[in-house]
């Protein structure tokens, strides 16, 4: 396949995960200190906004790395199309509250991590904690 004959396939960057020992101080830095509004939270993260830009900065207590997240419309066809075009896939696509997620490396070991957000958008409360229903599942508004 000729890459000239493609639309682009990642869409926007999702976020900037930043991985932190502990949720709390993690806020009263990036919140507190940096300035930066909570748009979402949960136990173990918390995404904050960026002003000016759609991206969020998610601060995380999961994974040790840093994460670069793109937005793709199908992470399986992303992955498909990113092992076409000489990179391979490191987690094959699962599923995430927001949708499907997958980890590919491009040709020279980069890491990234793609997304789609076909189950939607995490509905929050007033202070942006993640509403779950009865069986703990967050809540999701479609996008």
């Amino acid at each position: 396949m000729d890459s000239r004959d493609t639309t682009p396939l990642f869409h926007k960057v999702d976020s900037l995960q930043i991985p932190v020992p502990d949720l709390e101080a993690g806020l009263a830095f990036y919140r507190d200190r940096l300035g930066h509004e909570v748009i979402w939270r949960t136990a173990t993260a918390a995404g904050l906004r960026l002003p000016g830009a759609e991206a969020e900065i998610v601060i995380q207590t999961e994974r040790p790395e840093l994460e670069a997240n793109l937005t793709v419309a199908s992470v399986d066809g992303a992955v498909v199309t990113i092992r076409r075009a000489g990179g391979q896939v490191i987690v094959p696509p699962f599923d995430i509250a927001i949708g499907r997620c997958a980890v590919v490396e491009d040709p020279w070991g980069n890491r990234l991590v793609v997304l789609d957000n076909s189950k939607g958008r995490l509905q929050t409360d007033a202070e942006g904690r993640v509403l779950v229903d009865i069986d703990g599942r967050p809540r999701m508004t479609r996008a």
